[in-house]
């Protein structure tokens, strides 16, 4: 049964790629308010408009960092769009009270985190908000409620997951089934989604999976049977190794959305020119079989 999205949906064109938002804050470059308005206006530049947050980023701080920016370019809303995630409680500074790391999906901290992140966004609804990581004590009629109400109060117009196991989607589409998005681990280095089940999921629900570390925090670039086989690539396909490995991923028919790790706009350039190449299939397989061997 195919998921059939409403109006309200944020859709994207395949390819279509993310800008991750993790270290824009105090986690990475920790960039100011004008240094964040150069980065985002090179992200539009790029055609990049999706932006992909957390509660949880630069210890809670990085929304309002985000926020901030709006604030004073209001006008700059309306370009984009935008992702948080929550469910994960973490223990910071900023918030003495979680003495360890654990999981809430409960109905009372789901709408408290996201009337949280519209206020530090200075935003009146998210686009897209997806539940960080799986809860052991899910309840998933109580998650498809509090979504429901949610969507009906316009605070978030469309909702996902990350991190789940297909089983653990397969329950709660059974009582959300407008579940429009999941967002997992894959690259080359990361091939689970691939295999268990994750992505033929998402191709059979409708769901639109996005990748986050795509790269593998760099080391994809450094794996040496991918070294062996970048150079002829690059040559064949007038494109850097970077752009060759979001490729890889837009390539796939379920229409993964890589999400971009760095906070560097000649980065960006590079992620955002793989939705140009085209890579043909013997080429797609060289790159996995140089990580995980030859099909059988």
């Amino acid at each position: 049964m195919a998921h059939s999205p409403d109006r309200d949906t944020p859709s994207f064109p395949h390819p279509a790629l993310a800008v991750g938002c993790m270290r824009l804050g105090s986690w990475g470059a920790a960039l100011n308010t004008p240094g964040l308005q150069a980065f985002v206006e090179g992200c539009l530049e790029c055609g990049l408009t999706l932006f992909d947050h957390a509660d949880i980023y630069g210890h809670y701080s990085t929304e309002q960092d985000f926020g901030r920016l709006l604030q004073q370019q209001p006008a700059l809303r309306s370009q984009l769009t935008l992702i948080s995630k929550c469910g994960i409680r973490m223990p910071s500074p900023n918030r003495p009270d979680h003495a360890i790391k654990f999981y809430d999906s409960s109905p009372a901290h789901l709408v408290a985190s996201v009337e949280q992140s519209l206020r530090n966004l200075h935003t009146d609804f998210l686009d897209i908000l997806l539940l960080h990581r799986p809860d052991l004590l899910l309840d998933p009629h109580a998650l498809a409620e509090t979504f429901t109400a949610l969507r009906q109060q316009g605070k978030v117009r469309a909702f996902g997951l990350s991190n789940f196991r297909p089983s653990q989607v397969q329950m709660l589409l059974a009582v959300y089934p407008d579940l429009a998005f999941h967002q997992v681990e894959f690259s080359p280095l990361q091939p689970a989604a691939f295999l268990d089940g994750t992505l033929d999921q998402c191709q059979e629900r409708g769901l639109r999976p996005m990748a986050w570390s795509p790269l593998a925090g760099g080391k994809l670039m450094e794996h040496a049977k991918l070294q062996a086989i970048w150079p002829e690539l690059s040559q064949r396909y007038d494109a850097s190794p970077e752009s060759l490995a979001y490729a890889w991923l837009l390539a796939h028919p379920a229409g993964i959305i890589p999400v971009t790790g760095t906070t560097r706009l000649d980065r960006i350039r590079e992620a955002a020119r793989a939705r140009s190449i085209l890579l043909t299939r013997q080429d797609w397989y060289r790159v996995w079989s140089a990580v995980q061997g030859e099909v059988a």
